[in-house]
């Protein structure tokens, strides 16, 4: 089976998102590799290596260097540790998630160059200065391109020839669960009705002044949110006593959250670190028949503007829950009509064995393999050396 090495900013212990999605199903094909970025340790760097599942291992590299992700500090060591990743000889699939560990793929000699942009990492906060040079690099020596949805795909299409779209898409099966409302987690049974959810990470791009206006304007209703919050002062979250934050869960818990709600709310700021963004959260609250409130996300708005209500300011955000909670019977039933069709055309299983496809297909090497970008540094092409570095394994 051969290898696929995947260089990702997202733990795999984190939100179960796009990566744990498609690597799950594509461990079928591969003998996958997940190395996150380095964690702070303190003596002799390390990397820990832990079987997630079938075929998947994380590499989790520690060492004591405080720069933060695939930081040029982090990448003389890195490179070092990960010299032995693969057999000599062999060449393996390489995965970007993010174009900060480009330089790694120097002494790997991979066989194909995969790029899944997944989010306009630039446009988040705290995006690293190299970044927007080393994705041009990335670019320039990726044999395929995939996009996490149709408004990434426009802005990366002309620049690259084998650029594919693969929006967000849901996990049916799991998410139907919670169509049986009897299964609602525990945890929220405190909480009265009705509740108005979100999950997801909590982060700058949700629109907090947006929550606690809706808290403001009824405080009659229940606004659950469960995720972790991150980049953000937890002191700036709205406090209102109907505003309720149940931290981070785990994927199988999620449905029995949504089995609890009334109404659904993608509540994200109009801003960078939004323009570009698909939510998987969306197609995962229609697989429940849950109706949903949005923001004008473009690739909820675009796609899903029939069956997802979608509202520009806070007023009519607000108006559009309580239309939302309002719903006859009938008009209940229509809307889940249109979302199971609007499911059905999509998964998280004919997403990956697409990609497959195209990752075989793709001729290794017909893209430059060099920087079209001459400002492109030096240290996002060639090789980093540095002196061994022991490998630690765990199970």
């Amino acid at each position: 089976m051969p290898t696929l090495i995947v260089f990702c900013h997202l733990r795999w212990d984190f939100v179960f998102q796009r990566p744990q999605h498609l690597m799950t199903r594509l461990a079928e094909h591969y003998d996958i590799l997940f190395v996150e970025e380095p964690v702070y340790s303190e003596g002799q760097a390390y990397l820990k290596k832990t079987a997630v599942a079938p075929n998947i291992t994380v590499c989790q590299p520690h060492t004591a260097i405080h720069a933060p992700g695939f930081h040029d500090d982090q990448l003389p060591t890195l490179q070092t540790l990960l010299a032995d990743l693969v057999p000599e000889g062999e060449q393996p699939v390489v995965w970007f998630y993010t174009p900060m560990a480009l330089p790694l793929l120097q002494g790997l000699n991979p066989s194909k160059i995969v790029y899944d942009c997944m989010d306009e990492l630039a446009m988040f906060k705290n995006a690293p200065k190299q970044l927007l040079q080393r994705e041009s690099a990335l670019l320039n020596m990726a044999d395929v391109v995939f996009t996490g949805g149709p408004s990434l795909y426009q802005s990366k299409r002309d620049r690259h020839a084998n650029a594919h779209c693969f929006s967000s898409s849901v996990d049916a099966k799991h998410f139907r669960q919670a169509q049986d409302r009897a299964i609602s987690h525990p945890d929220q049974a405190h909480i009265a009705h009705p509740r108005l959810g979100f999950y997801g990470v909590i982060d700058e791009r949700l629109d907090v002044e947006l929550v606690s206006k809706m808290a403001d304007a009824h405080p009659e209703w229940q606004i659950v949110m469960v995720g972790p919050v991150v980049k953000i002062d937890p002191a700036t979250l709205p406090k209102q006593p109907n505003v309720h934050y149940m931290g981070q869960r785990s994927y199988d818990q999620l449905p029995k959250f949504l089995a609890g709600w009334d109404v659904c709310l993608l509540p994200f700021a109009m801003n960078d670190s939004t323009k570009f963004i698909s939510p998987t959260k969306v197609l995962e609250y229609m697989a429940a028949e849950l109706p949903a409130v949005s923001t004008p996300i473009t690739d909820v708005k675009v796609p899903y503007g029939d069956v997802v209500a979608v509202a520009a300011t806070p007023e009519e955000f607000i108006a559009a829950c309580e239309r939302q909670l309002a719903l006859s019977d009938d008009e209940r039933q229509a809307m889940a009509k249109r979302m199971r069709e609007v499911v059905a055309n999509t998964s998280w299983d004919l997403t990956a064995s697409r990609m497959h496809e195209l990752i075989e297909s793709a001729v290794p090497g017909r893209h430059a393999r060099l920087p079209a970008n001459p400002d492109v540094a030096k240290a996002d092409v060639l090789p980093v050396k540095a002196a061994k570095v022991p490998v630690a394994k765990s199970a």
